[in-house]
């Protein structure tokens, strides 16, 4: 999962591999710290030295919790799609019915 934490800093991960990301690090206190890191690295350097403020905590927490917006998102949208699928499957077999006279 430690190779997968600048991805996810830089917002790459998405779909399963994001939930599967996030539960890693709920659960992995190596990781967890790892990313921390990282992201201490990348971005609060950075922003240091452009003059900024940074604090570690909070961006870390804004990065997760979008993380988990995101995961929300697209749980949402394939529940969509599915029901958007049972939806198209019930008109086909009506239209065969009525085609059919079943």
């Amino acid at each position: 999962m430690e190779k997968k934490i600048p991805s996810f800093l830089q917002e790459e991960l998405g779909g399963s591999s994001l939930e599967e990301f996030m539960k890693h690090i709920e659960h992995c206190p190596e990781c967890e710290e790892e990313l921390t890191i990282q992201l201490l690295v990348t971005e609060g350097l950075e922003r240091l030295e452009q003059g900024g403020n940074f604090n570690l905590q909070d961006e870390l927490l804004l990065k997760l919790e979008g993380a988990e917006h995101c995961i929300r998102v697209h749980k949402s949208l394939l529940y969509i799609l599915y029901c958007l699928e049972a939806a198209v499957a019930a008109a086909i077999i009506i239209a065969l019915c009525i085609v059919f006279r079943f």
